[in-house]
């Protein structure tokens, strides 16, 4: 049994995210609290597996109740933030705090996606409650990393690009991968990360600013630069488009086709597997479900190269596990590490 505390001044949310998730056997609302201070005693009275936290409250807000959580009784928190971009700064605040998660504040107005909403909400507080807190080092600001190499590969191709997907747990873990990339890094990295449009250019800048690299929000029809690290906007699909052996586009559609997550992993990634064959380097990290598969298979079967997340780092052990139990990851590493592999691949 996941128990969980509702943290909301709004009775009306935390009535809306009760009656989301109670329905499930294996969950049980154990407590609610109207602001952060209720938020901070009922954690260290209930002792919760999980706290869903609204960020604007009454007498401590969410990101002070965080702090004063994760100094004194640590516990995956969930943020409950609207989909702004001032809201994005703040969620990507928890998130370096410590939250490992947010939902959109708005989700009972979506009443047309309420189906989905639901089953997403209850898989996420289901597998993060039933894991506990994923065990990472904390990379705040730009660490160069050199790590020495391991096995090889079974390819020996040069990687030309780099591309990456994400989910769930994602900010945090590319924070610590890109953070320690030097600036001279050789070739383009794109990144795929599941997360709504008006946080994916505040998560670019916040990233440009922590790292020696430049990373920025992908913009349609833009060429791709070696050092450069592209973040797929959250209103549509990226991919690329190689116009001529030294010049690759990107493209970004915000037709959502068959695909269930906007931006998708696969939609990028095999879109530059087709562009650049057997060059490329994959990297799918922590995330809900198993996007990403497709686009990680057809980088193998090029030649490429291919890693995943390991189980002990990640914030939800779904997309890497598809990959792994699939028999297509080169190497299986935790966060920690990756950027090493990274950097020693190209």
């Amino acid at each position: 049994m996941v128990k969980v505390l509702i943290v909301d001044d709004s009775a009306f949310m935390r009535n809306t995210l009760t009656s989301l998730i109670s329905d499930d056997p294996e969950i049980q609302v154990v407590g609610i609290a109207r602001n952060g201070i209720e938020a901070v005693e009922k954690v260290a009275q209930l002792k919760p597996d999980i706290v869903t936290m609204d960020v604007e409250m009454p007498k401590m807000d969410g990101i002070e109740a965080l702090k004063q959580i994760m100094s004194t009784n640590p516990v995956p928190v969930i943020m409950v933030s609207s989909l702004t971009t001032d809201s994005a700064k703040v969620t990507l605040e928890a998130l370096e705090i410590g939250a490992v998660d947010f939902i959109p504040k708005n989700l009972s107005d979506l009443s047309v996606n309420i189906v989905k909403i639901k089953e997403t909400l209850i898989e996420k507080i289901k597998k993060i409650g039933k894991k506990g807190l994923p065990v990472i080092k904390k990379i705040s600001s730009f660490k160069q990393l050199q790590m020495p190499k391991t096995a090889d590969y079974t390819s020996h191709r040069r990687i030309n690009i780099v591309t990456i997907g994400s989910s769930t747990g994602g900010p945090t873990a590319l924070q610590n991968i890109i953070c320690k990339l030097p600036k001279d890094f050789p070739v383009p990295i794109l990144i795929a990360q599941h997360m709504p449009p008006a946080f994916t250019g505040p998560f670019a800048e916040r990233l440009n600013q922590l790292s020696a690299v430049e990373v920025k929000e992908a913009e349609n029809g833009e060429s791709l630069k070696k050092g450069v690290v592209y973040i797929a906007p959250g209103r549509g699909h990226m991919s690329v488009f190689r116009k001529k052996i030294t010049e690759t586009t990107i493209s970004i559609t915000e037709n959502k086709g068959n695909y269930i997550y906007k931006p998708s992993v696969d939609v990028l990634m095999l879109s530059v597997v087709e562009n650049f064959s057997g060059h490329v380097l994959g990297v799918i990290l922590t995330g809900l479900g198993n996007d990403g598969l497709n686009g990680m298979k057809e980088i193998k079967n090029a030649g490429g190269k291919t890693i995943a997340e390991s189980e002990k780092t990640c914030v939800v052990y779904g997309m890497p596990k598809a990959v792994v139990e699939s028999g297509i990851a080169d190497k299986v590493v935790p966060v920690d590490e990756i950027a090493g592999e990274i950097i020693n691949t190209v």
